[in-house]
């Protein structure tokens, strides 16, 4: 409702004449804009080197210092578990995470420090869709339309498109980089991070990735088939494939060889070799080493062989030469399937190795019957990395969980090689489109797509093998990003009297199993520990990973409660401030411990 804004109009003629004197910079608002680099394009208009500040190599954008603040700050947030949404909460080891996953990985740094043995994930690519994360200069697209001027204040669009670049690569710089800075910190030391990019964003993954986890702990960008086929409406050159940017946390000898894929119809057993099928190789090879070898029929053949000629004999003596044409044929080796299965694959292309995003649509819908989710990832890509980078008993965390193929991809895996891979998907509840299949199939936001994902994989997986499945844990806890269990307390001087002394400091919509999970977090135990509820002289008393933790938030709890807890000689008790029956209990708590477990480490709440 504006006539052209003329300066737009110049940066974009100068953009077009000279790319690289664009940048970015925030307004007085804080939202990012294209701004023009003057110093730079001084210098492509001058024959002489322009004065300015010295050069140096470096990789930076508008808020980097917010983004680094950001990943470092404190949280007070917690996370409460939510059973009924949960599936055999008691004994799985999984773990379901709703919430902004930056806050939810600061709080898993302090359980799970060192001890993620592969993380994936698959981040918005910033193609000019949503992605919404509430850091402090990150904004909704709702939000960005409209502050950006594109929609009035009765949400009407008032420009033909959107910028052409999305929302420009500053707020996705910002929304990445913090996340992958604290995931960091809980990878192990043979740890490895893979994540899936396309071409808008790969430039830029790489240079962080390169600052946070460090350049010598690259160890590929591969590439992996993202359509089957060209898509016939692309302006230029179809995207077919995208890629997967794998680095790790102390570069060395720690990914695994992937079994080859092997076309069962190459190898074949004419022979009856007890070594099982093979297929014939060439024997000869240009720049080999020469010498004659006799073919069965007599006949002298003098070529350049792929061996040394005692390698050859020694192949020869183990039947290992095939002569072909009745034996008149130059010699080819035997190559068996069992042994090309363990040569095992660590190329960078994974055209052939790993499904397309059509075969995860195809997995989709086989659950749901509609497309409910529309960027999913392929199962057969995440048993490929699983096989790459995980053992059989790591711990895997996926913090874009989306439709939680990670999960199904870790249960799938485990079924077929006995494995005890644990997950853990942090996922944002964000809200589905009102007019989507998901919507009307009555997924409200993004995570119930993913929980009901992993039931009726895991349901499947169980169905499909259930003799070697009965112990397969298909389970998850469900857990819920919130805001502290404490309460918000303030006074000034004037307002206080020794009655706030005794007030609870507890949020009174929080139950005793919250409190026990703040006090896991807190304590640095896993969220998957095993949890017990037993009654000690009345009261309830939670019990942690076999009385590694104890904790009793019952109300008036009295010396014969705290006296059996003390002789059970937990590593830790916890105890609510407002528990405790009286005075007197009070008086003689720390002397009823110090006589029968003084070791034990004591909390009050």
């Amino acid at each position: 409702m504006q006539t052209t804004d003329v300066v737009d109009e110049n940066i974009k003629r100068i953009g077009e004449m000279f790319p690289n004197c664009l940048t970015e910079v925030k307004d007085e608002k804080g939202r990012p804009q294209v701004a023009i680099d003057f110093d730079q394009l001084r210098q492509e208009l001058s024959k002489n080197i322009v004065e300015g500040p010295e050069e140096r190599y470096q990789f930076t954008w508008p808020d980097k210092r917010n983004a680094i603040r950001l990943a470092n700050a404190p949280t007070t947030d917690t996370l409460r578990p939510c059973r009924e949404e949960s599936v055999d909460f008691d004994n799985t080891q999984n773990l379901y995470i709703e919430g902004d996953n930056l806050q939810v990985l600061k709080l898993l740094r302090e359980n799970y420090l060192g001890k993620v043995k592969m993380i994936y994930i698959d981040p918005p690519y910033n193609t000019g869709n949503d992605f919404v994360y509430n850091d402090d200069f990150s904004q909704s697209a709702g939000e960005y339309m409209h502050n950006s001027g594109q929609e009035d204040e009765e949400g009407n669009r008032l420009v033909a498109n959107t910028e052409s670049n999305g929302r420009f690569h500053t707020d996705w710089l910002n929304m990445i980089y913090p996340r992958l800075k604290v995931a960091k910190d809980l990878l192990s030391e043979d740890g490895v991070i893979l994540i899936s990019i396309d071409d808008n964003e790969v430039e830029n993954l790489r240079k962080i990735c390169d600052e946070i986890f460090g350049e010598a702990n690259f160890l590929a960008q591969c590439v992996r088939k993202r359509r089957d086929s060209q898509a016939n409406l692309s302006k230029n050159i179809s995207p077919i494939h995208e890629y997967v940017a794998v680095y790790c946390k102390c570069n060395g000898d720690i990914l695994n060889k992937v079994p080859a894929k092997i076309e069962e119809s190459d190898y074949k057993n004419p022979d009856n070799d007890p070594r099982g099928p093979y297929k014939t190789m060439p024997c000869t090879n240009k720049g080999g080493a020469v010498y004659s070898v006799e073919t069965p029929t007599g006949r002298i053949i003098t070529e350049e062989w792929r061996f040394k000629r005692e390698t050859y004999d020694y192949l020869y003596s183990d039947n290992r030469i095939v002569f072909p044409k009745g034996g008149e044929g130059k010699p080819r080796y035997k190559l068996f399937k069992s042994e090309k299965e363990k040569e095992g694959v660590l190329a960078n292309t994974w055209l052939e190795e790993t499904a397309s995003n059509q075969e995860a649509t195809r997995e989709i819908k086989s659950f749901f019957t509609d497309l409910i989710f529309d960027t999913p990832k392929p199962v057969g890509l995440l048993k490929f990395c699983l096989s790459l980078a995980s053992n059989k008993d790591s711990i895997i965390l996926d913090f874009f969980s989306g439709s939680a193929t990670t999960a199904h991809a870790v249960m799938q895996l485990n079924a077929e090689d006995g494995g005890k891979r644990k997950f853990i998907m942090v996922q944002l509840p964000e809200a589905t489109d009102e007019k989507s299949e998901a919507y009307k199939a009555g997924y409200k936001n993004i995570c119930e797509i993913g929980k009901e994902r992993i039931r009726r994989a895991g349901k499947k997986i169980k169905e499909e093998s259930p003799l070697t499945t009965q112990d397969l844990d298909t389970g998850f806890r469900v857990l819920k990003l919130d805001s502290s269990n404490m309460q918000d307390v303030y006074y000034t001087p004037e307002d206080f009297d020794q009655r706030d002394l005794f007030e609870d400091n507890i949020k009174p919509d929080r139950t005793e199993e919250d409190l026990l999970f703040q006090t896991m977090i807190d304590l640095g135990i896993e969220l998957s520990a095993k949890i017990e509820q037993t009654l000690i002289a009345g009261k309830t008393v939670w019990n942690v990973s076999d009385g590694y933790l104890m904790a009793c938030f019952d109300e008036a709890v009295n010396e014969t409660a705290i006296t059996e807890i003390a002789k059970q000689q937990p590593y830790y008790f916890v105890m609510r401030d407002k528990s405790l029956a009286n005075d007197n209990v009070a008086d003689n708590f720390e002397q009823i411990f110090n006589h029968y477990s003084k070791d034990t480490i004591r909390r009050i709440l």
